[in-house]
């Protein structure tokens, strides 16, 4: 389904507490509700009298394969979804801002759990990052492992606490705090104090949360270049320099898409996901085991849910795929088509970064030098390295570089706002 104009459904927040934290706005939607969709214990928490005309109806389960039809059911209807909180943290609202579109959605959030949960652990908002596990692949976590970072992290589920405390002791933070909040905001709110490496068996409650105050490893840093051994390879790794420049060359900004093409052990489209915010990648890998391989990094390193693995020989595999802001092409550039596709799918001020070490790519780079401009580099890197009982320099294979910024929409062979061209 598509935005739509008018509203369809409105969402209101309701906390731990109960009916009387709705805001007024919230209970008056409710009051005039036709239709009240709910979990079963938000709907439980609405008094008869005030929702006197509505038809209460629980969200259909497994949600997202009914979703559509509940909502098509009710279509014309004044339908009121209730939620935790605000509805916009890890809730229906998001879901429905997705399948709807945000014109379609009028929102009344309560105090969001995450907002109480900073209010009782005394936290700026600027000092810590909110990380939701809800729904989501728990490796996610790892990309916010740093000393001395706070983090509010939304588990859902008893076993979410244990599951965090185990990730945060396999990277060496087990020293860092943790605190248990749940029910927030409710007469049965309760806290609960201890370091990591003391809570791996810890059960919590089905409306809880943990914070950390992160302590112990080193972490990692999200600024491109991480050290070669971070990524499981077979020998089909961007190192650790070169990595870096490309990166610096494709220029990731906020929520862009990139295509890591010839993706390897995926550490350029990795290094790109982990950098600015909601940077996503699709890498385009052939062989299955390094397709694997791609996976695994990815979790490892923190962006499991960021990296798409397509699995295929470009440029057949690139074939209506979402739409790139930046490619990568770190491997077959010289196979007939590849650069030409990759370029095609790029819109006005997409980038385009090529990486040759054999001289047949670098002479097919050459000529897209001589005919799209850009810039053109080779480097050449040496590593200190033992020569018997001595040091001496071992050079790195040269790379050749080259990095096209699309400037006109008119560069493109065929403009699509639905994906690249076929």
């Amino acid at each position: 389904m598509g935005p739509e104009a008018r509203v369809r459904v409105t969402v209101v927040g309701i906390g731990a507490g109960g009916w009387a934290t709705a805001e007024p706005a919230g209970r008056g939607a409710v009051h005039d509700a036709d239709v009240l969709l709910g979990g079963q214990r938000h709907l439980a928490m609405v008094p008869d009298g005030a929702a006197p005309a509505a038809i209460r109806e629980p969200w259909p389960s497994p949600l997202l394969d009914g979703l559509d039809a509940l909502l098509e059911r009710h279509d014309g209807r004044n339908v009121v979804a209730l939620a935790s909180g605000d509805p916009l943290v890890s809730g229906i609202g998001s879901t429905l801002v997705r399948r709807l579109g945000p014109k379609a959605l009028r929102v009344i959030p309560a105090v969001s759990s995450a907002a109480l949960a900073r209010a009782r652990m005394g936290w700026p908002a600027d000092d810590c990052d909110v990380v939701t596990l809800v729904g989501r692949d728990t490796d996610r976590l790892r990309r916010y492992l740093a000393p001395g970072r706070r983090l509010i992290v939304l588990t859902g589920g008893v076993e979410g606490p244990a599951t965090v405390a185990r990730l945060l002791a396999g990277e060496g933070f087990g020293a860092s705090s943790m605190t248990l909040l749940a029910e927030l905001g409710g007469q049965a709110e309760s806290r609960r104090d201890g370091a990591a490496d003391g809570m791996l068996g810890v059960e919590g409650a089905a409306l809880g949360l943990v914070c950390v105050e992160c302590r112990g490893g080193p972490g990692r840093s999200r600024v491109p270049g991480l050290p070669d051994d971070a990524f499981e390879n077979d020998g089909q790794l961007s190192r650790r320099p070169i990595r870096a420049a490309a990166v610096s060359a494709l220029a990731p900004r906020p929520g862009e898409l990139l295509w890591d093409v010839g993706a390897g052990a995926g550490s350029v489209g990795i290094e790109w996901a982990r950098g600015a915010p909601g940077c996503r990648v699709l890498a385009i890998e052939r062989d299955a085991g390094r397709a694997e391989t791609v996976r695994r990094n990815a979790a490892r390193l923190g962006v499991p849910d960021l990296v798409t693995v397509v699995e295929g020989a470009a440029p057949d595999a690139l074939g209506g795929l979402e739409r790139p802001d930046a490619v990568f092409v770190g491997g077959g550039g010289s196979r007939p088509g590849v650069l030409d596709k990759c370029w095609s799918a790029l819109p006005a001020g997409g980038r385009l970064v090529a990486h040759a070490v054999t001289l047949e790519t670098q002479a097919v780079l050459a000529e897209w030098h001589r005919v799209h401009g850009g810039e053109l580099l080779r480097y050449a890197v040496d590593a200190a390295g033992p020569i018997g009982s001595f040091t001496g320099w071992e050079p790195m294979r040269p790379v050749v570089q080259w990095c096209g910024v699309k400037t006109t929409a008119s560069e493109s062979k065929q403009e699509t706002s639905e994906g690249a061209p076929e």
